[in-house]
């Protein structure tokens, strides 16, 4: 097959279709679902990158944010890893609903949680539980690339009934000389009493495990508790941690809090009247703060998730009047021009009329 008869290259801007070609389970609660661009597209990211997907769930839009677990190596497909989260209705409905032939629209890739082989440095991935997904794609590039990575691959999980890819890596362990790949587990499972390590990640397993660690670049994914816990076992270890590397979608934690007092400089600042006009709701907006921070500060329940204008989640129509808007990569230029705005990055810059 020649370049000219290739499918063209994913299109963040344009495209947005994807189709669900297979499902792969991986434990008794996660899946591996694997989607295709429709009409075909080959996808160009950075292995540890993420995609938003817009979900119809119970007439709604909900957007979340899944990495890529797959690897660009492979670039006709993509693939996202699902953990079912007890009482989180998105997981759920995943499970539930995404068989194959489903459509779903998504937005990226997007992220600066990445690493390519080809940049070299010794490597330590520490992850938990569903957080194992960008170091997946990360270390499916390197042997696929047949790279010279020096890579120790440090997870933990609650049981062996809980271990994500455990064949796989094993395998990718086998095929390339530098990987080596450690399980932490903190219980048996029924039918396998558990002889690797046990319990949590602290200073003494790692150092048994990876001796060298304060030579390594450190990536770490994982439930929030697990990477503060990381944070600080190496900062007590003395690690620099300018080569410490985390990668989180809680995005309750990343907006710093739900919403920030009015300082006097706020109130300084010129006032714009910005109308809400599903929520019938006007408020006296200063041109310095952003619209859904003051929303919010007013009392005022929207759509929202990472805050960082990069998941779409607060995705509004501008009915009329003008923004200055920062976006990091959560709406395309296309939606810009037909007049949507994300209110998490938008700073209005004259009075406003928001559908929403």
């Amino acid at each position: 097959m020649t370049d000219a008869t290739l499918p063209p290259l994913w299109n963040p801007d344009t495209d947005d279709t994807l189709v669900c070609v297979g499902v792969r389970r991986e434990t008794h609660d996660v899946l591996t679902f694997i989607l295709a661009a429709d009409p075909p597209r080959r996808f160009d990211f950075r292995p540890g990158q993420f995609m938003t997907y817009a979900l119809e769930i119970g007439g709604e839009t909900v957007n979340r944010c899944y990495t890529i677990s797959s690897a660009p190596t492979r670039p006709d497909r993509i693939s996202l890893t699902v953990k079912a989260v007890p009482g989180g209705p998105v997981s759920h409905w995943l499970h539930a609903h995404l068989k194959p032939g489903a459509r779903l629209s998504a937005l990226g890739p997007m992220g600066d949680f990445h690493w390519t082989p080809t940049e070299g440095g010794k490597q330590l991935f520490l992850s938990a539980g569903s957080g194992i997904t960008p170091l997946l794609s990360m270390t499916r590039a390197a042997v696929d690339l047949a790279a010279d990575a020096d890579i120790a691959f440090v997870h933990s999980a609650r049981s062996p009934a809980d271990l994500i890819c455990r064949d796989e890596l094993a395998l990718m362990a086998r095929q390339a000389p530098g990987l080596k790949v450690t399980h932490i587990c903190e219980a048996d499972t029924p039918g396998e009493v558990w002889g690797g390590y046990r319990g949590r990640l602290d200073l003494v397993r790692l150092e048994l495990i990876a001796p060298d660690f304060r030579e390594r670049e450190v990536r770490c994914c994982g439930p929030s508790p697990y990477m503060a816990a990381v944070r600080e076992m190496l900062q007590a270890a003395g690690f620099d941690m300018a080569r410490y590397h985390e990668e989180s979608f809680d995005f309750a934690e990343l907006t710093g809090g739900e919403t920030a007092e009015t300082s006097e400089e706020d109130s300084a600042a010129k006032l714009w009247k910005v109308e809400f006009t599903t929520s019938r709701r006007t408020l006296d907006i200063p041109a310095d703060r952003f619209v859904l921070e003051s929303a919010k500060a007013a009392g005022m329940r929207l759509p929202s998730s990472c805050t960082k204008g990069m998941c779409g989640t607060c995705k509004c129509r501008l009915v009329s009047g003008t923004v200055e808007m920062t976006p990091a990569g959560g709406i395309r230029q296309r939606e810009i021009d037909q007049g949507l705005i994300l209110i998490c990055c938008s700073k209005p810059t004259s009075d406003l009329v928001i559908e929403r």
